[in-house]
């Protein structure tokens, strides 16, 4: 089950929040739980029981590192802190990364005879495994009490606006809104706004942006023209980010109408002027999350120059692989890791008058970094990036035919979109209208317009994936 899908919209939702508000207020976590648990098991069928083990452990797993730290025994604190972050990797490992350890393993000559069809990935395991870890360690570091509840962590683990794909919501962020929540209008209110807002994004931008991706990207690199691949990587770039933040926006406004407030996933990241500056505006939970939880303990920039390149190395690595078992994405990752320790050399600094090429300079590396990430394998995106610079024709020009004047307006929305342009507007909108009242009507109007666009053009089409649900 998808947010953006008829059932979820007007059945799913509706019937949860309903229900939600009726039952007493110590009864609304179990709720939660249970359907945060029915909604995985849609999709996922028998799967769920790996989430409940990952409930079970995590929180049996929490209470004896509390124990043992409450008897200073620290050694065993710290042996348990492995042992639990140990078996939430392992569960990772076996069903994201196995096949591609298996296919490593046999190009090198070490052929294992196994039948590994039965194993399947798991919606949003990455996500939850990495919020396991955090819990884990924040209980070890004493940032938070390990939570004595099962159901409450149990809650926090399968929070279905953010089980299946982020943004990974961190236990100490929340874990008293878990204990106690005020739901008010107001926050009700923006909750409804911000799903609203994802919801225009996923269904208007990302979908028609992705199918266009999808034509150029299906076609042999041979065939393709110079600018059909720009167009192909521009509209993949649109998509990525209206797909991803169209669902963080969503996640974000579930949690408000719930009465959790998650911490923003996405700011601008296509206005940046660096790689740096991009990874602090693009999948703000995940960056972060590395940043606490593997590139400070590595050391960070503390233990000299070489030491950091070597961690930012490790760090990038990481993240590419924990985007999916494919070399594409190992080398996406070192690829935006190389141009972070490029960054740090200083050798790209420029007066502040020519920050548009700082801008050019960014997109370009960016863009250059999602062919890798959507090309089906490095040959394909090698020939492709070759391709965007030979400025050679082409023998297919189909994609054209689909380029109407619906999917350039999109386009451009995308581009436009990009930039914090629409709190300008409301920032505009609010002064225009003058009377409160007067701008709220305006902008409820608004929000139930592009609601009501927006569901029109889900009716009107069968393409509607996301990206991020292989993550």
């Amino acid at each position: 089950m998808v947010f953006s899908s008829t059932v979820f919209i007007f059945i799913f939702l509706p019937a949860v929040l309903c229900i939600h508000f009726l039952l007493n207020e110590k009864f609304r976590n179990l709720f939660i739980l249970l359907v945060s648990l029915f909604f995985y098991a849609w999709g996922e069928q028998l799967l769920v029981l790996l989430m409940i083990c990952s409930i079970c452990v995590n929180f049996i797993t929490g209470n004896l590192i509390s124990a043992c730290q409450k008897k200073k025994k620290n050694k065993s604190a710290a042996l348990f802190l492995f042992l639990g972050i140990t078996i939430n990797l392992l569960a990772l490992f076996y069903y994201k990364y196995i096949h591609f350890i298996v296919e490593i393993l046999s190009d090198i000559g070490i052929n294992i005879q196994a039948d590994l069809s039965h194993i399947i990935l798991p919606i949003g395991i990455s996500f939850f495994t990495f919020q396991s870890i955090s819990y884990l360690i924040d209980v070890h570091r004493k940032t938070v009490k390990s939570q004595q509840n099962i159901i409450n962590l149990g809650m926090y683990i399968s929070l279905f606006p953010q089980l299946i794909a982020g943004p990974i919501v961190r236990y100490a962020d929340i874990n008293k809104e878990i204990e106690n929540r005020t739901i008010t209008t107001d926050l009700f209110s923006a909750g409804i706004s911000r799903f609203i807002i994802g919801f225009a994004k996923k269904v208007i931008i990302a979908n028609n942006a992705g199918m266009m991706a999808d034509l150029i990207f299906n076609i042999p690199v041979g065939e393709l023209s110079t600018s059909l691949t720009w167009l192909g990587v521009l509209c993949y770039t649109l998509q990525i980010y209206y797909d991803f933040s169209g669902y963080s926006d969503m996640a974000i406004g579930l949690g408000k109408m719930l009465g959790f407030n998650f911490k923003e996933n996405f700011d601008h990241p296509y206005i940046s002027t660096s790689i740096r500056e991009f990874w602090r505006r693009w999948h703000i939970s995940l960056s972060s999350w590395f940043r606490d939880y593997l590139y400070i303990p590595l050391g960070g920039n503390r233990k000299g120059i070489y030491r950091t390149y070597f961690n930012l190395v490790i760090v990038f690595f990481i993240t590419g692989l924990w985007h999916g078992a494919s070399w594409n994405f190992i080398i996406w990752g070192l690829f935006h890791g190389l141009f972070m320790i490029i960054e740090k050399l200083n050798t790209y600094k420029l007066p502040a008058r020519l920050t548009i090429l700082k801008r050019i300079y960014l997109l370009l590396v960016v863009m250059i970094g999602w062919v890798l990430f959507r090309a089906e394998n490095m040959t394909y995106a090698w020939h492709f990036i070759l391709k965007m610079f030979s400025f050679s024709s082409g023998s297919n020009n189909i994609p054209y035919l689909y380029l109407n004047s619906f999917v350039i307006i999109v386009i451009f929305s995308g581009i436009v979109f990009a930039m914090p342009i629409r709190k300008f507007i409301e920032a505009k909108l609010s002064i225009i209208t003058g009377n409160k009242e007067w701008y709220k009507f305006v902008n409820h109007s608004f929000y139930l317009l592009v609601f009501i666009f927006s569901v029109i053009e889900l009716a009107q089409t069968t393409y509607n994936p996301f990206i991020y649900f292989r993550f």
